[in-house]
């Protein structure tokens, strides 16, 4: 585990990013240029290492309903991922733009999730296999089918 200064330290990779002192010897980090309502990328960063970071919708995460998820166990490089990926969500437009993601699962079976027309429609090579009324029921639907995020659009 990472201790505070080092995630300080990795934090501090990000200039964007306003550091603001909050209760209990806890930090906070804000995004002033958010194009969403949320401004808050880290939350509660606390001298014993644990902590929180935004990642809002991003399909790949599973937060908490607020969209955090924890970092307490986090590595250099999910620390300096996941805070990549929270900025960049929370710089994008939150109409944002139609999803146009692809999956895969561990056989490298690829399928591709496409919003057409309000509906997220769900393709292997060209064929349509499935049709869904949000991202959120085709994310769900795609994690429980054993498959990842391995690039995407808006998100």
């Amino acid at each position: 585990m990472l201790s505070f200064q080092e995630k300080e330290a990795i934090i501090a990779k990000f200039p964007e990013l306003t550091r603001k002192e909050v209760s209990m010897g806890r930090v906070n980090y804000h995004f002033e240029e958010s194009l969403h309502e949320k401004k808050i990328v880290v939350r509660h960063l606390h001298e014993n290492g644990n902590g929180f970071v935004y990642v809002g919708k991003l399909p790949q995460y599973e937060a908490d309903k607020k969209g955090f998820i924890n970092i307490r166990d986090f590595s250099v490089e999910e620390m300096e991922e996941v805070l990549a990926e929270a900025i960049r969500y929370l710089s994008s437009d939150p109409a944002g733009e139609p999803v146009d993601e692809v999956w895969v699962n561990r056989e490298g079976t690829q399928l591709h999730l496409k919003e057409e027309n309000g509906y997220f429609n769900l393709y292997f090579k060209e064929n349509l296999e499935e049709g869904f009324g949000s991202a959120k029921e085709a994310h769900v639907y795609l994690n429980e089918e054993g498959f990842r995020l391995q690039s995407g659009g808006a998100r």
